[in-house]
């Protein structure tokens, strides 16, 4: 079983119909872009890794000490509150990063 021959043939042909090739400037906005976009994975990553050893401490020692944490934050709790922070600084370093990035980007397409 499979697509007979012509079927396939044709529908190689629409697909590649389909197909738009970008200009140079379109490729070099697309790399811009996907310039950008690491560079607020990797910023977002290190904030994030920070924001969990920052929340882990505090949490961890607070769970030990201090009797309303010990009685009332179990270990679901206190994975929420690492993780929370964890993701909003990810996100929002991630966001200001890209954001910055475009701007920067705007900024020399504009000058030149």
């Amino acid at each position: 079983m499979g697509i007979p021959s012509e079927l396939r043939d044709v529908w190689i042909q629409r697909k590649q119909s389909l197909i738009i090739v970008p200009s140079p400037a379109e490729e070099k906005r697309i790399r811009q872009a996907r310039n950008c976009t690491q560079e607020g994975v990797r910023a977002g990553a290190k904030a994030a890794s920070i924001a969990c050893v920052a929340t882990a401490v505090p949490t961890l020692v607070a769970v030990r000490v201090i009797p309303w944490a010990k009685a009332n934050l179990n270990y679901t709790a206190q994975a929420l509150i690492i993780s929370a922070a964890s993701i909003a600084s990810y996100f929002i370093t991630a966001d200001k990063t890209i954001l910055e990035c475009a701007r920067r980007n705007a900024e020399y397409k504009d000058s030149s």
